[in-house]
C-alpha cells in the first residue's frame, strides 16, 4: 500500500496543497494521505496524524513525503523515524530529496543522515556536560537535596509510633507524614532502626 504524509508549521498557517499535489501526481490516494499542522520540532511520535499512520503502516508498504523534513526538523527524530520503519520493511520516499532505500543515492542520503544525526547527539551530549560543569562550578547541587536529619528522626519516630501504638499499617502511617512505604524503609534503614 502507498501512503502518504504531510506537516505544515502552526506559525504560519499554511496549508499542505502543494505537498497534497505533489503527493497524488506520485500515485498516492487522496485518502492514504495524513496531515499535521504542528510544529517539526514535536517528535513525530507525538503527533496525531503521524500516530494514525504509523498505525497502519506495515511491512511492504510505501511511504512518501514531499520532503524528508516534513518527518521532522531534527535529524535525530528523522533518522530515527525512517530507520524505524525501514527496519519494519516500510519503504520511505522524499520526493523532492531523491531520498530512498531503493537506489544507491538514496542510501547514500540515509547514511549521511544517520552519520549526521550521530555527530548532532554528540554536540547535545557536550553541550549538556558543558552546562553541567559549568553549574556545578558555580556550587550548583544536582540530585536529591539532603533530607533535613530532625525532620526525617521526627518522622520516623511518628511513624513507629502509629503502627506500634494506633494500629496503623506502614501504608497509611507513612502517608501521615507524607512518605510513601519505600520512603519509609529508605529512611529507617538509612538510620539504622529496625
Amino acid at each position: 500500500m502507498k501512503y502518504g504524509y504531510t506537516r505544515t508549521s502552526t506559525k504560519d498557517k499554511q496549508d499542505d496543497d502543494l505537498q497534497r499535489r505533489a503527493l497524488i501526481a506520485d500515485g498516492v490516494s487522496a485518502k492514504l494521505i495524513f496531515a499535521d499542522q504542528v510544529s517539526g520540532s514535536k517528535e513525530a511520535r507525538t503527533r496525531s496524524g503521524w500516530a494514525n499512520l504509523d498505525a497502519r503502516l506495515c511491512g511492504g508498504d510505501e511511504l512518501v513525503v514531499w520532503r524528508i523534513d516534513r518527518i521532522g526538523r531534527s535529524m535525530i527524530d528523522v533518522i530515527t523515524t525512517v530507520n524505524g520503519l525501514v527496519h519494519r520493511g516500510v519503504e520511505v520516499r522524499s520526493l523532492s530529496d531523491g531520498i530512498g532505500p531503493s537506489t544507491r543515492e538514496g542510501r547514500l542520503m540515509l547514511n549521511l543522515m544517520a552519520t549526521f544525526a550521530e555527530y548532532e547527539r554528540e554536540l547535545i551530549q557536550e553541550r549538556v556536560q558543558a552546562g553541567v560543569d559549568a553549574a556545578k562550578a558555580r556550587g550548583v547541587k544536582f540530585g536529591r537535596p539532603t533530607p533535613d536529619a530532625e525532620k526525617v528522626a521526627l518522622n520516623l519516630r511518628t511513624v513507629k509510633h502509629l503502627i506500634d501504638l494506633e494500629g496503623l499499617g506502614v501504608v497509611d502511617a507513612a502517608r501521615t507524614v507524607g512518605w510513601s512505604k519505600a520512603t519509609y524503609y529508605r529512611h529507617r534503614s538509612a538510620a539504622g532502626v529496625s
